[in-house]
């Protein structure tokens, strides 16, 4: 024991070297973030501010880090989505994915979130049910109907005020599950919803833009949508991104596709919906277009907080994968019920709003840091896209 100790005290030189070493160590094995103060004052500042907009920013922050992981994944198995089978056979090399993998629902719904109709396939994945249970202009949109309606049945069981329009251009209505009393609230028309518009006397069948069917029904807002029409939603939602965005081409519309290098990005317009639940079929595609197609999603502020294979499908089709998912998405952009409280109550919410501002400290007509932190965090994502 007394060694250490006297050859130190003899020579200085090999306590210092000691000490570096020590210190060395202990830098090398520590977590990076152990000195990094702002990562704890982002956790505290989140657990604090409870309000909707801070709520909405934290789960974008996390959305953010699920892009990296999913690049990260791409150059496993790829390495580019080129060489990504959607999914892979079982025989070696084994990589033990599917194509559902690389597009998680990660992004937290702000409010409460639930499974409506009947269990099985009818059932929908929706959030905050509650934002419209009183919404005086409730407006539900549902495209392809089958033999169960307890989605809508249900839904406008526990609302007071929304209106379910029904269209498919194969059936003769809504299904079971949507009680009679109700009916009153419902609208059913036989028509399909189309990439482009064709619905003149000769054309069979009937086919209207998401745009022109809202225009004619004197729309100006869809709080759910949902769609299920069989593989053909790829084309039909690139061209309503486009539609609705204004910019022209589907290129414009994705992150980092499309435009000159230091060329003004155009301003994107908000799609017309708070919350879009959708089937996808990705029978005949590939991963490098499914990607190209999701991240055009992203790109129109469409964020998955919830997803579910089709596992009836899966049975029936046991030499095939799993093609068919079930996903819900929320529209973080524009101005719908589910992430703003101007859409509940203007008024209201224009009072609340100067009564919160007093309360925090931010005198009325100031900018509110908690927006802009939000409006920082859609900006960290939009960057991490490019």
């Amino acid at each position: 024991m007394p060694f250490p100790l006297t050859v130190c005290q003899r020579h200085p030189r090999y306590a210092l070297f000691l000490v570096l070493l020590l210190v060395g160590s202990f830098l090398l094995f520590s977590p990076s973030d152990t000195f990094s103060t702002s990562r704890y004052q982002h956790v505290r500042h989140t657990a604090l501010d409870h309000t909707l907009p801070a709520r909405i920013a934290h789960s974008e922050d996390m959305y953010g880090r699920t892009l990296d992981r999913r690049q990260a994944m791409i150059r496993k198995f790829g390495p580019n989505p080129g060489q990504v089978v959607m999914f892979p056979p079982d025989r070696e090399p084994w990589p033990a994915y599917t194509v559902w993998d690389f597009f998680p629902p990660v992004f937290n719904c702000p409010h409460e979130v639930e499974r409506i109709g009947a269990l099985g396939d009818g059932g929908k994945w929706i959030c905050g049910l509650s934002r419209i249970a009183e919404k005086p202009d409730c407006v539900v949109y549902s495209f392809g109907l089958d033999w169960d309606s307890t989605f809508e049945g249900e839904l406008l069981q526990r609302t007071s005020h929304c209106k379910v329009y029904g269209y498919d251009f194969t059936a003769r209505g809504f299904g079971h599950g949507v009680p009679r009393v109700l009916k009153g609230r419902t609208q059913f028309a036989r028509l399909g919803l189309g990439a482009e518009d064709s619905h003149g006397p000769a054309d069979e069948p009937k086919m209207w833009t998401l745009r022109s069917l809202m225009a004619a029904n004197g729309h100006d807002h869809i709080d759910v949508l949902h769609i299920d029409i069989e593989g053909w939603e790829f084309e039909v939602l690139r061209a309503m991104v486009v539609d609705f965005a204004g910019l022209g081409s589907v290129a414009a519309a994705v992150p980092g596709v499309g435009g000159v290098a230091g060329e003004a990005v155009p301003e994107r317009g908000a799609l017309p919906f708070g919350q879009l639940l959708i089937e996808f079929h990705v029978w005949h595609q590939k991963f490098e277009e499914f990607l190209a197609f999701w991240e055009m999603l992203e790109g129109a502020g469409l964020r998955p907080f919830m997803s579910e294979v089709n596992l009836v499908y899966a049975n029936y089709n046991r030499q095939s994968g799993v093609e068919l998912a079930q996903y819900s998405f929320l529209n973080i952009r524009g101005d719908n019920v589910f992430i703003s409280d101007k859409s509940l109550d203007p008024s209201a919410s224009s009072d609340a709003t100067a009564l919160e501002a007093e309360a925090e400290g931010v005198a009325p007509g100031e900018p509110d840091m908690r927006t802009i932190r939000h409006a920082a965090a859609v900006g960290v994502l939009d960057r991490r896209r490019r």
